[in-house]
């Protein structure tokens, strides 16, 4: 049903927690499943230097919002706004349809943060 990477960064979660230095911070929420993600970055001379995450929600959720977190770091913003839905699908090995709102609410935030980092 999960692919072992999906597994993976469900039960050992990359980056979680609160950023309190963050220099920008979003909320995003599927209304249809009320999956939440919680995501902050801290950029520092145009790159993203630090990333962290809290999440309610499905397994794929939690695993694309976690994922995503080390996709992040390192990356100027321009780079950021590469990371699809699809990246993050391929990098877990394979979502299953009905879970693929994961990856979508992960790309949701962070296009957010991106807009706010702008």
């Amino acid at each position: 049903m999960f692919s072992p990477a999906v597994l993976d960064h469900f039960e050992h979660p990359r980056n979680a927690g609160e950023l309190p230095d963050a220099t920008a911070v979003v909320e995003v929420e599927n209304p249809v499943c009320g999956d939440v993600l919680h995501l902050a970055i801290r950029v520092e001379n145009g790159r993203i230097a630090a990333v962290r995450f809290k999440a309610r929600g499905c397994v794929t959720s939690m695993a694309c919002a976690s994922l995503v977190t080390e996709l992040l770091v390192g990356c100027t913003l321009a780079e950021a706004r590469a990371i699809t839905p699809e990246m993050l699908e391929e990098h877990l090995g394979g979502l299953e349809p009905a879970t693929h709102h994961g990856a979508e609410l992960a790309r949701d935030a962070v296009e957010a943060l991106l807009d706010r980092s702008s």
